[in-house]
This record gives C-alpha cells, structure tokens and sequence, in this order.
C-alpha cells in the first residue's frame, strides 16, 4: 500500500511540476527571418529585375552636389574637369556612378563608349571612392566617355543620388531633374531594349 502510494505521489509531484516554455521574445528573431525569406522568395519567383527598383528621386530634381576633378585626370591633352549640379542643366544628361574596382563597371563600359560616341548625352562621371590613381588607369585603359568627372572620395554625393552601389545610371533632363535610374551594370540587352527607349523618351520630353 505505501509504496504503491508514494508511487502515485510521485507522479502527481511530477504531473504538477511547471513545464518551461519559451519566451515569445526569442522567437522574434526567428519570426521576422522566415518573413523576410518568404519576401525574397516571393521576389525571386516574380522575375522582377533589380534595375526596375522604383527610385524615390524620380521626377524629382537632382540633389545639389559640388565634386572636384579626378586630379591629374586629362583627355586628348586636356584636363577632365569635375561637376556640380548647375552643370546637369541646359542638356539632358547621362549620370553614371562607377569605380575601378567595380568588375561590373568594366562589363558595362564599352556601352557607355557606345552611348558618348552617339552624342545624344552629356556624359557624367561620379567617380565613387576611388584612389586617383586607379581611376585614371581605369579610364586611360578602357577609354573616358565622360565629358565631366566628379571625385566624390568619401561617398556622400552618392548617398545623396540614393546609389544601392556601383554601377548606377540616371537620366537627367534638360531641367535638372531626374527622369530615370537603372540599377547595376548595363548590358548588350538592357541597354538596347530598356535604357536607349527611356533615354529617347526624355530627348523628346519638353524637359529634354
């Protein structure tokens, strides 16, 4: 009798005994990783392009910005001057953020020789945390489509632009403002079938 009920009391102690459990705030962390998972995998499933990020300076005007020259930067003889946002106006222009240690801004460069050689743009350098030396090889090597560079060393001409990262390509109107953004390096397609129809749809804008 008494070991049969020490038994039962026993398992009553066990039965009674409070289970863990675990807070619902180390579960957060985990919570909000499956959701972001599920977003990107949404996103992946979709086929959107990443170069069609809506940008939040569309239609807007181009942030006021004053960058030096790349120093010691020359072409034909001549020295590259730097640019500000008073030189965007007058003309449409073709703003592109690169940097020689960018392999995707070597992909993309032969286009943008392309896009200089058919003058249907000023062409704008920003040269993106570079080391002068580096850009001036990168652009002696690969040719220089710009007719003006900005050095912007320390990235905040970028960060006012709204750059993701190198290499980004803006369109800007004749106005100042900015018509157009393409995310990452151009390529033989995207240049032919996406940027030259909205670069031709500025030109014929009343603000190109």
């Amino acid at each position: 009798m008494s070991a049969t009920g020490d038994g039962s009391g026993g398992q009553a102690q066990v039965d009674a005994a409070p289970r863990r459990r675990i807070p619902l705030l180390a579960l957060l962390p985990l919570v909000v990783f499956a959701l972001l998972s599920a977003l990107f995998l949404v996103q992946l499933l979709s086929g959107k392009d990443a170069s069609q990020v809506p940008s939040a300076l569309i239609d807007k005007p181009a942030p006021e910005f004053d960058l030096p020259p790349v120093p010691d930067l020359t072409d034909g003889g001549q020295p590259v001057p730097g640019v500000a946002r008073a030189d965007l106006l007058g003309t449409v222009s073709v703003v592109n953020v690169f940097a020689s240690w960018c392999v995707p801004c070597r992909q993309e460069h032969p286009l943008l020789e392309d896009l200089a050689r058919s003058g249907k743009a000023q062409m704008i350098g920003i040269n993106y945390k570079d080391k002068p030396e580096n850009a001036r090889r990168f652009l002696g090597t690969l040719g220089n489509p710009y007719a003006r560079v900005g050095a912007d060393d320390n990235g905040r001409a970028a960060i006012d632009w709204g750059v993701y990262g190198v290499p980004e390509t803006f369109i800007v109107d004749a106005t100042g403002t900015i018509r157009y953004k393409f995310i990452g390096p151009l390529s033989p397609q995207s240049y032919r079938e996406v940027f030259l129809p909205q670069l031709e749809q500025v030109l014929a804008s009343p603000g190109g």
